[in-house]
């Protein structure tokens, strides 16, 4: 039987090993099954800190998991209310002043009611309703169940199965992990990241996709793992995703002025998050005044909500790090962050005991003193290139070492033109042209301290190529 750990008393201080509070660790019985165990959602909400546990399967299956409260002197309890499940979602619905985290809705006075319709769905993500947004929710579960929430009732009712429309196959298992609205639609993402995605639709069976819903009809935009979505809606007019492929991780922007998704690319902190189970829940996140801390991909960036001619240039990275994070906010002034410290996997990890993990407290500036940034990743890989069509900008920016790799994979021999951005804004100048024979391979290496926003390149004839950078 897990035996919860003693919360501090006034003779009893809790011990603080840096940023990280022993007695705060969330576990689970040992089972069976054995399970994993990591904070989900973080919030602070109603002069306390609010974490919910996820388990990795379904809550009928899970053991000794639930809503935990924390008091601002870092004692915590778990709430009578606690189920068993998987639970990530966390949004505050203004017009009726809750907050809804997993199957959970918490009022202003901590009153914590359950939404029992939903108990049993691995909640993923909540939603403002397109049409009744002082009285409903949407509420997206990871296997692609989408409903729309009554917030005072909490009756659920269930609209799709985004599966089916987003033509994700039967036999193949969804992971959901994402839902945002804004500009009267509905963006959702499922990381399912295998090797039927890493073949990049050579066989088109697949799980990863990003795709919206106008409240009509909806559209698959990515069929690629895609794992956040979110955004400030009317605030800041744009709203941000971010994915995988093989190539390199990969930033979606909208923008609401013109009404159109642009692509960005991202180097790749580690090829460890290169599979569905591994990335989990990255989260973009407010974590200070108006603007987002990004965890993509193994690298911490700051992201600017701000899109300026309707491109997105502030975009720096900060650290790499291999958390796998459930999910950070920030609290009294500290962020908080959460990971999947220990996971069992039922008989999948004979070398994991309990399944537990803790909460990390710091402040944001501590993550530049992490690992510093490095990584990998390009626009191209083995893919068939067209003249005069420049590659996706990806990022230059932060980086001290840079040399990029390029191999002509076509039949005849090719020059592509290298260009930097270096405002931001879309505006590409000429670096250099590389010549690369049929069958081919160059390496360019950029000066120490060379830096631009973007990077992108375009080939002078139609062919087959190679582009990837490295930054160390």
């Amino acid at each position: 039987m897990f035996v919860e750990a003693e919360t501090p008393t006034a003779t009893h201080k809790p011990i603080n090993i840096s940023g990280v509070f022993p007695h705060l660790c969330i576990g689970a019985e040992l089972g069976p099954p054995r399970t994993e165990c990591a904070p989900g959602a973080l919030f602070g909400w109603a002069d306390r800190l609010w974490a919910v546990a996820y388990v990795s399967s379904k809550a009928k299956s899970g053991v000794g998991t639930g809503l935990y409260e924390i008091f601002p002197d870092m004692s915590m309890v778990k709430r009578p209310e606690s189920l068993v499940g998987t639970y990530t979602n966390r949004f505050v619905h203004y017009p009726s002043n809750q907050l809804f985290i997993g199957p959970y809705a918490i009022d202003a006075q901590r009153n914590v009611r359950t939404i029992t319709d939903l108990v049993d769905v691995r909640l993923c993500a909540t939603m403002n309703h397109l049409e009744d947004h002082e009285n409903k929710v949407y509420m997206l579960g990871m296997e692609g169940e989408f409903f729309e929430l009554d917030v005072k009732t909490l009756k659920a009712k269930q609209l799709f199965d985004v599966c089916k429309e987003l033509e994700i196959p039967k036999d193949v298992w969804p992971h959901f992990k994402a839902g945002y609205s804004a500009f009267g639609r509905v963006v959702v993402c499922s990381n399912t990241y295998n090797d039927l995605d890493y073949q990049d639709g050579s066989i088109p069976t697949g799980a990863g996709r990003m795709g919206e819903w106008d409240g009509k009809q909806w559209k698959i935009l990515e069929r690629t793992a895609f794992y956040e979505v979110t955004g400030f809606g009317e605030f800041s007019k744009t709203m941000f995703a971010t994915g995988v492929d093989k190539r390199s991780a990969i930033l979606k922007a909208f923008t609401k002025n013109d009404g159109q998704w642009r692509t960005y690319r991202l180097p790749k902190g580690s090829h460890t998050f290169d599979h569905g189970w591994s990335t989990e829940w990255p989260r973009m996140r407010q974590t200070e005044h108006e603007r987002f801390l990004m965890d993509c991909h193994g690298i911490f960036y700051e992201l600017a909500p701000w899109a300026f001619k309707n491109r997105v240039w502030g975009v720096k990275p900060i650290s790499n790090h291999l958390w796998v994070l459930g999910d950070f906010c920030s609290w009294r002034g500290m962020l908080v962050m959460g990971a999947d410290n220990a996971s069992a996997m039922r008989d999948k990890n004979p070398l994991c005991g309990e399944p537990q993990s803790g909460l990390w407290f710091g402040k944001t500036d501590d993550l530049w003193n992490f690992g510093k940034p490095s990584g990998w990743g390009g626009p191209w890989w083995e893919d068939d290139v067209q003249c005069g069509n420049a590659s996706d900008p990806f990022l230059m920016t932060g980086f001290d070492k840079k040399v990029l790799h390029l191999s002509n994979e076509g039949a005849a021999a090719n020059s592509f033109t290298l260009e930097v951005d270096f405002l931001g804004e879309g505006s590409f100048k000429k670096y250099a042209t590389l010549d690369v024979p049929a069958g081919g391979y160059v390496h360019h290496e950029f000066p120490d301290a060379f830096s631009a926003h973007w990077v992108r390149l375009t080939p002078s004839k139609n062919g087959k190529a190679t582009a990837q950078f490295t930054y160390s």
